[in-house]
């Protein structure tokens, strides 16, 4: 099992900074929560593939009164644990603990500070989302869990609803979002975000700056410069015109050697409406795609999806959906259902699902999921 140093540190700081909030009158006690997570999946497909695990994410929060100002906080860790089986004759384990979420931050009435592992996130798009630059979420994951980002993150919100975002990361050997390339190690990524209301919507306009490390992932023979920088545009809209319609588009530029194809380009355009069926019948259809050029937009390489996806809550307790991705290029077609129980505590996901043995939607995280071929996932929850 891997493991990693810095949860020991986070929670040692943790609880000293608990003792001292705890000791001001004017605060609020931190509290403890935690999200325990049970799940096992079967594949079917040749080789036959079972795999078990567990993850438990432990929380501790608190908020603390500054003047007119409040400070918060969260430390939480990550850790899972999990075994998988090929044909019965082999078992392979991993494990990891590390460091989930680990953020102070300081903000008012219309503004705000955060600094820290974090998650940020942003854009129109539900499921196929070009903007997804700092985060790997799965849409066809029930609890959204996604891994953060090391920096300071700051908002400001004006009173016409218009709002500023702006941004510093800490760059590391890890991929995010649609990134091929790793960030080059220790250097410092940024950018900014505006959002403007417009109509019954809004709109807005990102821009991201970083130097990416093409070592391990190209020919060392290939690479004249050790680090090449890269900058990515991103404009989105949202508007709810009694449908709810989308936009979102990114470009990236890298300053490429070894290859002509320096731009890509994400488009999507989706739209969603619920029906007055029973207790409401909600569809969502997005088309994707994913470009590669020697221009800006230009399709030298490129990837088409389209995507329909229906949700229905049959009780309070009991709702079902299903996706399909049809990917247009390759003539492939990925299916999943979900039927879900939510409980006061416990929420239980039967999930199904049947797709190519190879595929290329998302960057998964392979230690929990084996979405590959056909076969089935259960998944357990319990919060506290």
């Amino acid at each position: 099992m891997r493991r990693s140093a810095k949860p020991y540190g986070i929670f040692l700081g943790t609880m000293v900074l608990s003792v001292l909030i705890h000791n001001r009158a004017d605060a609020q006690s931190p509290a403890f929560s935690g999200q325990a997570i049970g799940w096992t999946v079967m594949n079917p497909e040749r080789p036959f593939q079972v795999q078990g695990g567990l993850r438990y994410i432990p929380e501790i929060s608190f908020t603390l009164p500054a003047g007119n100002f409040n400070v918060d906080g969260e430390f939480s860790a990550n850790l899972w644990g999990s075994a998988t089986t090929w044909a019965g004759d082999s078992i392979a384990t991993d494990g990891k603990i590390s460091p989930y979420r680990m953020w102070l931050s300081f903000y008012g009435n219309r503004f705000e500070i955060r600094a820290g592992l974090q998650k940020i996130n942003f854009g129109s798009a539900a499921l196929f989302r070009p903007l997804m630059w700092f985060d790997r979420i799965d849409p066809r994951d029930p609890l959204q869990l996604t891994d953060g980002v090391y920096g300071l993150l700051g908002r400001y919100y004006f009173l016409n609803n218009v709002n500023i975002w702006a941004w510093g990361l800490y760059g590391d050997d890890k991929t995010k979002g649609w990134e091929v390339f790793p960030s080059r190690k220790n250097s410092i990524e940024f950018g900014g975000r505006v959002q403007l209301p417009v109509y019954t919507g809004e709109v807005a306009a990102t821009y991201h700056h970083r130097k990416a490390d093409p070592h391990g992932v190209i020919p060392d023979s290939l690479i004249r410069n050790p680090f090449f920088p890269e900058n990515r545009i991103g404009l989105d809209a949202k508007f709810d015109l009694g449908v709810g319609i989308w936009v979102e588009g990114a470009v990236i530029h890298q300053d490429l050697e070894y290859t002509d194809l320096k731009y890509k380009s994400l488009l999507n355009a989706g739209m969603d409406y619920t029906f007055s069926l029973g207790n409401g019948l909600t569809l969502m259809t997005e088309t994707f795609g994913y470009l590669q050029g020697k221009h800006l937009l230009g399709s030298d390489e490129h990837v088409f999806f389209g995507l329909l996806s229906a949700s229905y809550p049959l009780t309070i307790i009991h709702n079902l959906s299903a996706m399909v991705f049809y990917d247009f290029t390759h003539g492939d077609l990925y299916r999943f259902v979900n039927w879900s129980l939510t409980f006061d505590r416990w929420s239980f996901y039967v999930m199904g699902f049947w797709n190519p043995e190879t595929y290329q939607l998302y960057n998964f995280d392979a230690q929990t999921t084996l979405y590959s071929g056909w076969g089935f996932q259960l998944m357990a929850v319990f919060n506290h």
